[in-house]
């Protein structure tokens, strides 16, 4: 690979037409902090801004191959893992990076798609506790998905979040942030073996925006791609998310989309500053408050 190639993040996910979460959306997050996204489709969706009517998972297979082929011809610098529709597709997954246990991983899973949908199925969820998530480099995801995680069957009694937290980190997964939505506010708290390390607390406006968890987890992997360490990258992904979704715009008539090259727009608001969580002015860089 010549010195001007960009880093290069492979891409695990979903189709989404719209542009607002899986794949497509990870390659304008990627390509908008400098990467180039390398891309194996896990599946895909038949779905407006509005509602999702339907998930194809692909052969798993098929997944693998593709992956393989990618990793064979290129240095991959990070991966990131976000929604897969089976069981089977995350254990081909887990099988091919566990080659590449050097190279960072990113997961951030997603079951909320559709409660008609395979997504929602336990084998799904104990395919990527067990395979998936001893391996991962950062886990990001929200509570009820943590604990889904962390018990998977659903039929013993449900963990707390911390005892959720504190399983995932001892099967090997190395950091976890855990997302937190508030009415208009996302607070985001990132934890390792060492405890909690830091908490971010966002403003957010009211609006329904797709694809927040899928923009954060390619930031992140993109950062890592270019040698930032985890609780670095994951600072720097959340001040790329929050003037994303600062300048989030509408294309249809549902949901609101991050601007993931909000800076190649100018806003005229540009200039005003951003409230933080507490309602106290935090400076005119856009950045909100930080706990560590």
């Amino acid at each position: 690979m010549s010195s001007d190639t960009p880093p290069i993040v492979l891409t695990f996910g979903l189709s989404d037409p719209t542009g607002g979460s899986g794949i497509q959306a990870d390659l304008m997050t990627l390509a908008s902090m400098g990467c180039h996204g390398v891309t194996v489709l896990t599946g895909y969706t038949v779905r407006d801004s509005a509602s999702c009517d339907e998930v194809t998972g692909l052969d798993p297979d098929t997944v693998a191959t593709q992956a393989r082929m990618l990793l064979e011809d290129m240095p991959i610098a990070a991966f990131k893992v976000g929604a897969a529709a089976r069981a089977e597709v995350v254990s081909a997954i887990a099988e091919v990076v566990a080659d590449y246990d050097d190279v960072p991983l990113i997961l951030a899973p997603d079951f909320t798609l559709d409660d008609e949908h395979v997504l929602a199925a336990d084998e799904l969820r104990e395919a990527i506790a067990d395979l998936l998530a001893p391996q991962t480099t950062l886990l990001i995801a929200d509570s009820a998905t943590l604990l889904a995680l962390a018990q998977p069957d659903g039929d013993a009694e449900a963990p707390s979040l911390d005892a959720a937290i504190s399983h995932l980190l001892s099967q090997g997964c190395e950091y976890i942030l855990s997302m937190e939505t508030g009415s208009h506010r996302l607070v985001n708290t990132l934890f390792s073996e060492d405890g909690q390390l830091r908490q971010d607390t966002w403003d957010r406006g009211p609006q329904r925006i797709m694809g927040l968890t899928d923009t954060l987890g390619a930031a992140v992997a993109a950062l890592l791609a270019n040698g930032q360490e985890p609780p670095e990258a994951v600072r720097e992904a959340q001040e790329y998310l929050y003037q994303s979704t600062r300048s989030a715009f509408r294309p249809g008539m549902g949901a609101y989309l991050p601007d993931r090259f909000f800076w190649a727009r100018s806003n005229d608001d540009d200039e005003e500053t951003p409230k933080t969580g507490d309602g106290a002015g935090s400076g005119s860089s856009g950045e909100a408050r930080h706990h560590h």
